[in-house]
């Protein structure tokens, strides 16, 4: 499925025409065609579950319905975000002639949508991250036209979750043009290039993602581009925690890193163990109790094929359990280095495998774990598993941890992101291209906002967040105090 230059240029065309009136909104407006959005996807559920999972290979219950569930939440959240107004930064600093620095003019503050936005679907998560995600739902929260292209790993449903969503938008009232989709790889680089876009959101690979990054900061006019791209996610388990409950980490991180066929971006790729930690066996059994189970396409197996093979190959690592795999089912590999070993391998060993393959590190001591936490590229999530005795022991690692990872996690798994008001989907290079973003939560809509400052106008012609009388009742900073 390609869409043609001509479809794409009417497209992105009328996602142009659309953005002033989005902006011209008001947020009780948008919140209500979110709220109308997520009833319609929740109401083609029937239609759409068993469509995913013909073309992504998931299992209907309780996968896609939680994911579809999900879908809508997000929706329905940043309705309430929209409602709530904090998120428009609304700051009044009145004229003030005495300012200790000279005399102040009258200067408020607020933010205003970025402009159509080019969306890019994920493969592994066909209804979160994918046409009406969370990357589409922030978008539109923030008063921006979406041009989604969809990912080829599910294109029917992309088309039908589309149509459901552009359908529903028009029917609440939003305007022409606020969201459409399109197919292809072609497609997708034009909608980059296009002047027109004024900022791109990615979820997937490395070299796609940096590919498309590099075009959209080498565009006569620069965009912003926020990719979520790879990670490695490291879990630290330490002594006290092995000898407490080394049985239930154990089964714990194999359930993580095997969950949804290891193809979670915050999959625990490396866990680090410590010498003699005595759960080999444990280990062993539970990847032997893992059934087999599909992958999302066959670009995605061929690549999970490629990468084990270069690891089961790997002269450093010891195969702890690597059932056989037969032509459609894949099940979980785990090996195991030393951390002198690791280091010395270099990067083959500290790349994100997508699947379900892991790697235990075993270290000598604390002094050995920094030194290998210092050479790892940052990622998403970094995790602890401790006891509470060893607070000294951890509050040492955390410098190194905090400098990898966006959110740190104290004896739970990364896999499983809510979605939440607090909640931070991002973090260095190269888990994502933009370290100070999320692509989760509540603050996601910041990306698609940008900030404007009114000096010395009259009150008329102010935005309504920031005029005196504050129509909208928003939360706002008024001469550096609450109001």
């Amino acid at each position: 499925m390609e869409t043609d230059a001509n479809e794409l240029q009417r497209v992105i065309g009328a996602a142009a025409e659309a953005a002033p009136k989005l902006a011209a909104s008001t947020p009780v407006e948008r919140a209500a065609w979110l709220r109308a959005a997520a009833d319609a996807l929740d109401e083609a559920g029937p239609e759409l579950i068993p469509l995913a999972a013909k073309e992504t290979h998931l299992p209907e219950a309780p996968r896609l319905r939680g994911e579809l569930a999900r879908t809508t939440f997000q929706l329905r959240l940043f309705a309430e975000v929209l409602e709530d107004g904090a998120f428009l930064g609304a700051t009044v600093d009145h004229a003030d002639p005495e300012w200790p620095m000279g005399p102040r003019p009258d200067i408020r503050r607020t933010v205003v949508p970025i402009g159509p936005v080019a969306v890019f679907a994920a493969s592994n998560f066909p209804f979160a991250f994918s046409v009406a995600g969370g990357d589409t739902a922030s978008a539109l929260a923030a008063g921006c036209p979406v041009v989604l292209k969809a990912h080829p790993g599910h294109p029917e449903l992309s088309t039908r979750t589309g149509a459901v969503l552009r359908e529903a938008l028009a029917g609440a009232g939003a305007p022409a043009g606020v969201f459409d989709v399109i197919h292809g790889v072609e497609a997708g680089v034009a909608t980059v290039k296009d002047a027109r876009i004024q900022a791109a959101a990615f979820t997937g690979s490395v070299p796609g993602g940096r590919a498309l990054f590099d075009i959209a900061v080498s565009r006569p006019v620069p965009i912003p581009f926020y990719g979520e791209l790879g990670s490695v996610n490291p879990v630290i388990v330490t002594p006290g925690a092995v000898k407490a409950r080394g049985t239930e980490v154990a089964k714990g991180f194999v359930g993580s890193f095997t969950l949804g066929t290891g193809q979670f971006c915050t999959k625990p790729g490396l866990v680090f163990l410590p010498e003699g930690h005595d759960l080999s066996d444990v280990l062993r059994e539970a990847v032997g109790a893992v059934p087999g189970q599909r992958m999302l396409n066959e670009r995605i197996e061929g690549g999970f094929r490629s990468g084990v093979g270069h690891l089961r190959e790997h002269p450093s690592l010891t195969v702890l359990a690597a059932p056989t795999d037969d032509e459609n089912l894949f099940r979980p590999s785990l090996f195991t280095v030393r951390a002198e070993d690791f280091l010395a391998a270099g990067e083959v060993l500290r790349t994100e495998c997508f699947g379900p393959a892991s790697i235990i590190v075993t270290y000598a001591g604390q002094g050995e774990l920094l030194k290998v936490l210092d050479e790892l590229e940052p990622g998403l999530t970094a995790t602890v598993h401790a006891e509470d005795d060893e607070v000294e022991e951890v509050r040492a690692l955390l410098p190194a941890l905090t400098r990898l990872a966006g959110r740190l996690l104290w004896n739970d798994w990364p896999t499983g992101v809510t979605v939440s008001w607090a909640q931070q989907h991002g973090g260095p290079y190269p888990a994502t291209t933009a370290p100070t973003t999320t692509s989760v939560g509540t603050a996601a809509i910041d990306r698609f906002l940008r900030p404007v400052a009114f000096q010395g106008f009259p009150d008329t012609l102010l935005p309504p967040p920031v005029r005196e009388a504050n129509p909208w009742g928003v939360p706002r900073r008024v001469d550096g105090r609450r109001d």
